[in-house]
């Protein structure tokens, strides 16, 4: 442990630096991001914020978000299978079988999380997402009830110029994707349309995916104090899910899928799979009502068509949601101090319209259960930030949730509609940092985090609405600093946290393998995050190597169960199930002489207990990659670049996206092994 904390250390980090490589002030200029309402630097972030930029996503391939976003300390995404997306922030995985749950998640000004808890991250293609901010930790005070983090995904909006670009990528097991777009500023007037199609037949037998996506945004500066802005997508995912293997299974043949056994069909046999159509809009209205007075106001509606044929089950789901986000913004000055103070609400609605039928080779059959199901989630919120003399910035932040489910069920036995309403919550946050100097910055916070259950878990697979279950809540603390130095070449960034976390909510499995939640106790979270990059060679317009930047991501998480009783087993003290104790994500990136560069890059993953027992471990493994490429090529005037990567190089077996607490001990879904990919990108 001592000698992972070290290396961690001394070399760890993420890319923090804006890497144009013309200009080496810019380069080097300090990192502004907006995870507050409104921008603030980076070193004097109160919170604990991983950024991934559109720099970093063009180090990785087009395919998947997921390499991206695991170069961020204490984030964990998985893909069981291409489309296939798990995403967890410090530990909170155990909620999701699949999707993403227990984090809020923004796209623009808008939620993308509906009321019910749940998130179609996949329905983005991976060029959607210009820049992420991860928010690591409870951000209940602002972002309403969430216990694991918040991220704010935000997309490109067009510059002053017209903006052309296309990228093709292919690669093994028949993975293709593409994007085009273009966009154009028209005096007051801006529009970005994007398109985007992706395949790709997987490794596994039985793990095809298929999405289109269409994406457009638009900005219009109505008058010289206010404007609009407009996003809308549809996005039509389709995926095959070839499920889980025993520990046999997984040595004797990774490809295959879910076998059948004396009671149930093979996941081939049963078409098994997620077939996906969502249509996503909202309007965002910004008026700056006077130099210090300020008004957002944000509406938004979606409509998503699911369909899961499953081994023992044929689900479709109707879901609609419709919602607002508000709120004011005042700043003034009083004497050495800067104040500024945030007031607003948002409120959502999901209706979900359940139908479940037997499953005759992907057909549906005789009815099992019909029930609506609606989620209203709805919080007020404030926050007040004092920023005394430029050096200390203290923010007090607050918010009063809402929850509540209205239910009915009309079949096989009509039950009149109604009502699970969930205790008020006030969740508050106290957040201060202190920049000692230019290069250093102090931190600290404390926040409750509180999550409901979300609509999956209140009425999940087995078809029976879950009375019983609670929301799980927890006070967090943590502190760290922010350190840049040589000229800012260096930059540090380290947190420790500690979390408990009360009536955590798990996932079970009965004996037809179909899924329930219950309360677990409790969990104790320790963790300490750090982050560092650095320039080895800063940027120089002669030689060879023009630039050398080192970058690593330590994560060392000491999670353990408390107060957790199952039947007759006691599994308080054991790990947090899904939970690897160490990951490092180690990478170099080197810039060469007439645009040629080359990245690498390390993830190492410690061993991962697959069950609350702890008796079965997904074993460690080291997964290389790399990219090289060339960015200075003329066709005529067009510019462009061509490039050629690989993945897994070291050729490991294991398994991303393990089905935690698995019937049948089958936990894994493997992942491909060495394999490769290149592409062109134009942009004009």
């Amino acid at each position: 442990m001592k000698k992972s904390l070290l290396f961690a250390l001394t070399l760890s980090g993420v890319q923090l630096f804006a890497q144009n490589k013309t200009d080496t002030t810019k380069r080097l200029q300090e990192v502004v991001i907006k995870p507050y309402f409104t921008e603030q630097p980076l070193m004097r972030a109160t919170g604990s914020i991983g950024l991934v930029d559109q720099t970093v996503f063009d180090k990785q391939s087009t395919s998947s978000l997921v390499s991206s976003v695991n170069t961020v300390s204490g984030v964990r995404m998985e893909e069981r299978s291409p489309g296939s997306y798990r995403l967890s922030i410090r530990g909170s995985l155990l909620r999701s079988p699949f999707g993403v749950r227990n984090v809020k998640i923004y796209f623009d000004d808008f939620p993308l999380t509906d009321a019910g808890g749940n998130t179609y991250l996949n329905a983005l293609d991976v060029a959607a997402a210009g820049q992420l901010q991860i928010l690591k930790g409870p951000h209940g005070s602002i972002f309403g009830a969430n216990s694991g983090g918040v991220i704010l995904v935000q997309p490109q909006y067009p510059s002053d110029t017209t903006q052309i670009g296309l990228k093709l990528e292919g690669g093994a097991y028949g993975s293709f994707h593409e994007n085009a777009n273009i966009a154009q500023q028209f005096k007051k007037y801006a529009i970005s349309l994007s398109q985007a199609y992706q395949r790709s037949d997987g490794y596994r037998e039985h793990s095809n995916m298929e999405r289109k996506y269409f994406q457009m945004l638009q900005k219009l500066d109505y008058a010289p104090n206010a404007n609009l802005k407009a996003l809308v997508f549809y996005s039509d995912l389709s995926y095959s899910t070839p499920g889980g293997l025993t520990a046999a299974q997984f040595l004797a043949n990774p490809r295959t899928s879910r076998l059948a056994t004396t009671f149930t069909k093979s996941a081939i046999e049963q078409n098994a799979g997620i077939y996906s159509k969502t249509i996503y809009g909202g309007i965002t209205n910004t008026w700056d009502i006077t130099a210090k007075f300020k008004h957002v106001l944000s509406v938004y509606a979606s409509h998503t068509d699911f369909k899961n044929p499953f081994i023992t089950t044929y689900e479709k789901r109707d879901e609609n949601t419709r919602g607002l986000r508000s709120y004011f913004e005042y700043n003034t000055r009083v004497k050495a101090a800067n104040i500024k103070l945030n007031v607003g609400v948002e409120s959502t609605r999901t209706g979900t319209g359940f139908e479940n039928y037997d499953n005759n080779s992907g057909v549906p059959g005789a009815v099992q259960s019909i029930d609506d199901l609606t989620a209203k989630s709805s919080f007020a919120f404030a926050q007040l930030s004092f920023d005394v003399l430029e050096k200390l910035l203290v923010e007090v932040s607050a918010s009063a949730n809402l929850n509540k489910y209205d239910y009915e069920t009309l079949q096989p036995t009509p039950i009149p509609k109604r009502e699970r309403k969930f205790d008020n919550q006030l969740l508050p946050r106290l957040a201060l940092s202190y920049l000692v100097n230019s290069d250093l910055t102090l931190r600290g916070s404390i926040s409750k985090g509180y999550s409901a259950p979300t609509t999956s878990e209140v009425r999940p697979s087995n078809n029976v609405i879950n009375l019983s279950l609670e929301p799980e809540y927890g006070w967090n603390y943590e502190t760290g600093f922010r350190l840049q130095a040589m000229d800012k070449k260096l930059f540090l960034d380290l947190t420790g946290f500690y979390y408990n976390l009360k009536s955590a909510i798990v996932r079970r499995v009965d004996q037809n393998m179909a899924e329930f939640f219950v309360n677990s106790g409790g969990t104790k979270q320790w963790g300490l995050e750090t982050s560092l990059s650095y320039w080895l060679l800063p940027y120089k317009t002669f030689g060879l190597v023009r630039a050398i930047q080192i970058r690593n991501a330590y994560t060392l998480s000491r999670f353990k169960f408390v107060d957790y009783v199952s039947t007759a087993s006691d599994f308080s003290g054991n790990a947090l199930t899904g939970v690897p104790k160490a990951v490092v994500v180690s990478s170099a990136d080197v810039q060469l002489l007439k645009g040629f560069y080359l990245f690498v890059q390390h993830n190492y993953t410690s061993s991962i207990p697959l069950n609350d027992a702890n008796t079965a471990y997904a074993r460690k493994y080291h997964l290389m990659q790399a990219k090289a490429g060339i960015k200075q090529l003329m066709i005529g005037k067009v510019p462009f670049e061509v490039y050629v990567g690989a993945d897994n190089i070291l050729n490991q077996k294991y398994s991303l996206g393990n089905d935690l607490n698995a019937v049948g001990n089958r936990y894994y879904n493997a992942a491909a092994t060495r394999y490769f990919h290149g592409g062109v990108v134009i942009k004009i």
